[in-house]
């Protein structure tokens, strides 16, 4: 299997720039994977495909102002991504400079943290924060909201409010899980008064999330690794869910990876720890039934693993669709449900 299988042709003007007026005014695709059938929808039309015995499960992750600019003690300038917080006082995390800065040396962001180079993890640098605060604490007062590298503009005040999603609960994600963004407390509220359950896990969504595919053989990439947690109150909603003949619907592809990481035995339980799951073709889905999802990058592992779950000529075919009808892509763009 060849990651230039999972390739499309997306016209630079579909790639969603910003959010829409609300948040529930998005497009929704609906596909059915056993058809390869597709319809057309508005986001709310979402309500008409659940079922009374179904689980919506949500990923209750907050996005952290992970993004810092500044200088070497050499002068260059320097741009840090925290990917993960180890502790009160140190991080890994990604640094983009002219000359990667070695151990030892000092970066000084926002013209007044001064932050070790401790030392390097592969792609990562573990850097420790001489400030009096917590480094989440530190991120909240000096760091910039990251938002995804196809976006080409500046943050602006509304990506605060907008590049999270409304249960947002957990600190620790550089990305949102962005098939959440499109429900609205009302929209939930209705869902809730419908009958419909839900259940709320934590991945702490990585900057991996952005990296590209760099083998062509899809079976030797190495996926970044991610946090996650399911606790027993989700497992036994699942196993409630599956036991009435309801449906366990993912709201987006990280509640995909964190459901399928706790049922690697072959049933859900409880998980605390890390995750590196890659979903591609061939993949035996073991909890999910349904989810709700954005459009994904072309060649990435999040299409890889829509793919997974409906079939590629069926993700192919719904792509393209969406391309045809001017459908708005990537992480501020419409939504498609694959049931």
């Amino acid at each position: 299997m060849k990651t230039s299988d999972f390739t499309f042709n997306l016209p630079d003007d579909l790639i969603a720039q910003y959010p829409p007026k609300t948040r529930t005014a998005s497009r929704l695709l609906s596909l059915e994977r056993t058809s390869g059938k597709t319809e057309d929808l508005l986001f709310p039309n979402l309500l008409s495909l659940l079922n009374n015995d179904d689980l919506l499960v949500f990923n209750n992750t907050k996005v952290i102002p992970a993004r810092l600019l500044g200088t070497k003690d050499s002068g260059g300038k320097v741009e840090v991504l925290v990917e993960r917080v180890l502790d009160d006082n140190r991080v890994l995390a990604h640094v983009k400079s002219s000359k990667s800065p070695s151990a030892g040396r000092q970066l000084l962001l926002e013209q007044e943290l001064k932050v070790d180079v401790i030392g390097r993890h592969d792609a990562l640098f573990e850097l420790q924060f001489s400030t009096t605060t917590s480094v989440i604490e530190t991120l909240e007062q000096y760091g910039r909201l990251p938002l995804p590298p196809y976006i080409e503009r500046d943050v602006a005040k509304e990506d605060l409010d907008r590049y999270q999603t409304v249960y947002a609960q957990h600190v620790g994600a550089v990305a949102a899980p962005t098939a959440g963004l499109h429900f609205d407390h009302d929209l939930l509220n209705t869902i809730k008064k419908a009958g419909i359950s839900t259940a709320e896990i934590t991945l702490h969504v990585g900057a991996g999330t952005f990296q590209p595919v760099r083998v062509e053989d899809v079976e030797t990439h190495q996926m970044h690794s991610e946090r996650i947690n399911i606790s027993q109150d989700v497992v036994d909603k699942v196993k409630h869910t599956k036991q009435q003949g309801g449906r366990v619907i993912a709201i987006g592809t990280t509640s995909v990876r964190a459901l399928e990481s706790a049922s690697q035995c072959g049933e859900i339980k409880p998980y605390e720890g890390e995750t590196d799951i890659f979903i591609y073709p061939g993949y035996e889905f073991k909890t999910v039934d349904a989810m709700v999802t954005n459009f994904h990058l072309s060649e990435s592992t999040l299409l890889m693993l829509v793919s997974a779950f409906a079939g590629k000529q069926n993700i192919m075919n719904a792509y393209q669709h969406a391309i045809e009808q001017r459908y708005r892509f990537f992480s501020y763009g419409d939504a498609m449900f694959i049931s």
